[in-house]
């Protein structure tokens, strides 16, 4: 049983639902945030609601901002307490997606219904994707709206690290029914970190070297050096055996499917995506949080890589999906 957490106002933050090493939390995230103690998380992987698109029918919920600068300044505002309770040496792993300015309404949430239209899966904002309800000043209508670099610019006004962009690049996107642009296929992550200096396992991230290059060569007895050979981790030549660089520092550009999830709530992002944030930015033993939590992918993640977790929700009916999901043990 993970143990409660003492809030900076003295009295104890309780929990929604803790489990070994799992902690959730109910409420609007940025006053559970304001709770917990500064320094306590060592990596943070998130995915905010996208603005405009998606009502989930929650009262407070952010994503339905009048303006996307309004929009940005509650991201500045969430990632600043998020930045408070992040270790000095944490990062944080942020996943966002674009909109489009025209006249219009956000998608509808219904729960009932996601069983229904959604239990083939995919990524929250591949279903149905609605316009913002109208065209804020300095937007033209059809202008691509930019969210996700002006949130990336704001935190690092605010003191953020901005340290890389990744694509995320969706070889299954969904349809989209344009005729004057092409199918978005790709989100951002932004890497953002509290410090110049931070935990990263690049090792963790590496991939396989798409041309093997010889770093050193020497001589081993006849054994080793076939031995190894058959594997393809040496190369003979001239009598020496040069090994081979198996693989490289991962690229930034990421692909990897959308992916379903049997519980219903399209707002899920596929864990090969989340893994490798986890891998790189969390150490083993470590805690991860997500104050977005969805139906808690992130958190099933962490805890295959055994890591500690800490989830926030404002809406109770998909908390209670994440909650089912630890309870069953239906990780992925």
């Amino acid at each position: 049983m993970a143990p409660a957490i003492v809030s900076r106002s003295g009295g104890v933050l309780k929990a929604y639902h803790t489990s070994q090493d799992i902690e959730l939390y109910h409420g609007d995230c940025l006053q559970v945030l304001k709770e917990l103690p500064a320094e306590s998380v060592h990596c943070v992987v998130t995915s905010p609601p996208y603005w405009g698109l998606r009502d989930y029918g929650t009262d407070g919920q952010l994503g339905l901002e009048e303006t996307p600068e309004q929009h940005v300044t509650k991201m500045v505002e969430v990632f600043s307490e998020v930045r408070r309770v992040l270790r000095t040496d944490g990062t944080l792993w942020l996943n966002y997606g674009d909109s489009y300015a025209a006249s219009g309404q956000p998608g509808k949430s219904n729960l009932a219904e996601l069983g229904k239209r959604y239990s083939g899966g995919g990524h929250k904002r591949d279903t149905v994707i609605k316009p913002v309800k109208t065209v804020p000043p300095g937007l033209k209508p059809k202008d691509l709206c930019g969210i996700p670099w002006r949130v990336a610019f704001a935190l690092q006004a605010d003191g953020w690290w901005l340290r890389q962009d990744i694509i995320w690049h969706k070889p299954n996107p969904m349809p989209e029914s344009v005729t004057d642009r092409c199918t978005k296929a790709h989100e951002y992550i932004f890497l953002l970190t509290k410090a110049a200096k931070y935990y990263y396992d690049a090792d963790a991230l590496s991939e396989p070297a798409q041309t093997a290059g010889k770093i050193g060569g020497f001589t081993p007895n006849a054994a080793d050096a076939a031995g190894r050979s058959r594997s393809g981790n040496m190369i003979p030549e001239n009598g020496k055996t040069y090994l081979r660089k198996a693989t490289r520092n991962r690229r930034s550009v990421w692909t990897i499917p959308t992916a379903p999830y049997p519980g219903a709530h399209f707002a899920t992002f596929p864990p090969k995506l989340i893994e490798p944030c986890i891998m790189a930015g969390c150490p083993e033993g470590g805690t991860v949080l997500d104050p977005f939590l969805g139906s808690g992918t992130t958190g099933a993640v962490a805890q295959k890589n055994g890591c500690k977790f800490i989830g926030i929700e404002l809406n109770e009916d998909y908390l209670q999906l994440a909650v089912k999901r630890f309870t069953q043990k239906v990780l992925f």
